[in-house]
């Protein structure tokens, strides 16, 4: 498949057709992937595939809290999860909060679920020591989860990125037999679209891409 297209055609999947993933399908999009940089090229990548649906349902509880919080915010016109201001939603209005199908399903429906997780000790987090929450560390996982997604598409198949287990990371690690040094990055169902979009919305590159300075003139095709 043409790069380009690749990179504008690769949706989030959240439904699923009932066609398997196999194993040798599988391996050939994360060797494919595993060419995705990492800092210092420590590769400090760790990739746990689900497929037992006792673990799934496992993810889908663990899930719940964190969407519950979501969910919450969003109706009450926060920005969920947000760093920067404080949250007025109460524990209450949390926990009885609904959390959508949508959310849940896909942990059950698709063929297999890749758990993505990053070994700390090999991260060179640069913004650690700032006054806000680190994202730097991501540089050195995401990479691999976009192109796992991209290989995905190539291979006619899709998935979508998840992270609201991440809130529950220690019960995680522990249900993986993960170790504690280890960071959770996003909880991916993967499997056939049950309907493969072509058309993206996406902002023009005018209203996010400046020159020079924040404020600068918008980067223009003419």
């Amino acid at each position: 498949m043409e790069l380009y297209d690749a990179m504008r055609t690769t949706h989030a999947v959240r439904e699923f057709t009932d066609d398997p993933l196999p194993d040798e399908v599988l391996s050939r999009i994360l060797d494919n992937a595993r060419f995705a940089p990492s800092g210092g090229n420590r590769q400090g990548a760790h990739v746990v595939v689900v497929r037992s649906q006792e673990t799934r349902e496992r993810l889908v509880e663990l899930t719940q809290p964190g969407a519950r919080r979501y969910f919450a915010q969003q109706a009450a016109g926060e920005k969920p999860w947000n760093t920067v201001n404080p949250t007025a939603v109460t524990a209450e209005q949390v926990d009885a909060t609904r959390v959508p199908r949508q959310i849940t399903e896909p942990l059950r429906q698709a063929p297999v679920v890749l758990v993505f997780l990053v070994d700390l000790t090999v991260v060179a987090s640069t913004d650690a020591e700032l006054s806000r929450v680190g994202v730097i560390s991501g540089a050195s996982i995401y990479p691999l989860v976009w192109n796992t997604l991209l290989s995905a598409r190539n291979e006619g198949f899709g998935g979508v990125i998840t992270t609201m287990a991440v809130a529950s990371e220690p019960e995680l690690l522990a249900l993986l037999g993960a170790p504690e040094t280890h960071a959770v990055a996003a909880v991916v169902p993967l499997g056939k679209p049950v309907k493969q979009l072509t058309k993206l919305r996406r902002q023009p590159v005018e209203e996010f891409v400046t020159h020079e300075t924040y404020a600068g003139a918008p980067l223009t095709n003419d």
